[in-house]
């Protein structure tokens, strides 16, 4: 009788522990109708400091890292680092309303719109009003064969399981990021410039967005630059005009000028 009480009370236990079992909590990762991790919405990209918080968020310019870049190759470093000319155009084109690129693009500190559907991902950014129109094939899919270079290059996606891979080729030869080292110059890249971009849901409203950069011109061998991007519900894409209040056009500021800017 004791041994079946204790039998019974253990059984009770193990019952009791599986009842107390706490339920995963916090929302789903939104999904698709066929199933799909679904990204559509508006994000605050790497180019922030993510707060937590659906209203704001804290931007700020993002740089590839130094460190973790691979290494460069012999003769290859005056590829990346380019002395500043002193002229506006060569140093920093995007100043004069020329576009930024995709590799200066992806770490901007503005809002983008995600829009996804079975065929196709559209990114819209509001950072000189780039877009993207990215179509879902399968891994590995070639690219076409006559790819003019672009500022955004030619962009083709497709599923990993959970993750969601762009990968992208046919980039102009134009300025890595926005860095300026302590020489005086600026960083770029080759025509010959590859990036795979890789994101990951962590919950339902961040994700990892793993960056792998191949510039066979310039570095040994690729690298990842590891950011992250958190969904902005209340947030809304706002008009982006390079031209408003250009008065320091190609450089050519005044003191007045100058004066002015501060003053605002």
């Amino acid at each position: 009788m004791t041994r079946l009480c204790l039998v019974a009370a253990a059984a009770l236990v193990c019952a009791c522990s599986t009842a107390r079992a706490p339920a995963p909590t916090g929302p789903a990762v939104p999904r698709t109708a066929d199933g799909k991790p679904d990204f559509t919405g508006i994000w605050a990209g790497p180019g922030f400091v993510h707060t937590g918080d659906p209203d704001t968020d804290t931007p700020q310019v993002r740089l590839y890292t130094e460190s973790g870049m691979a290494p460069i190759k012999p003769g290859a470093r005056t590829l990346l680092y380019r002395p500043h000319a002193k002229n506006v155009l060569i140093d920093d084109p995007t100043a004069v309303c020329l576009p930024n690129g995709l590799t200066r693009q992806i770490p901007s500190p503005y809002a983008q719109q995600w829009i996804q559907t079975p065929t196709q991902l559209v990114i819209l950014y509001e950072y000189m009003h780039f877009f993207r129109v990215i179509p879902f094939g399968l891994a590995n899919r070639p690219h076409a064969a006559d790819i003019e270079p672009t500022y955004m290059g030619d962009s083709i996606a497709w599923w990993e399981d959970e993750m969601l891979v762009i990968d992208t080729v046919g980039l102009k030869e134009w300025m890595l990021d926005a860095y300026h080292p302590d020489d005086g110059g600026s960083r770029w890249h080759s025509d010959g410039m590859h990036v795979v971009e890789r994101l990951r849901f962590t919950d339902a409203t961040n994700v990892a967005y793993d960056v792998t950069i191949d510039d066979p011109a310039i570095f040994e061998r690729p690298w990842v630059e590891h950011w992250t991007m958190q969904l902005k519900p209340a947030w809304k894409i706002l008009e982006f005009i390079c031209e408003e209040n250009n008065r320091c056009q190609l450089g050519n500021c005044t003191a007045a000028d100058v004066q002015q800017s501060a003053a605002r």
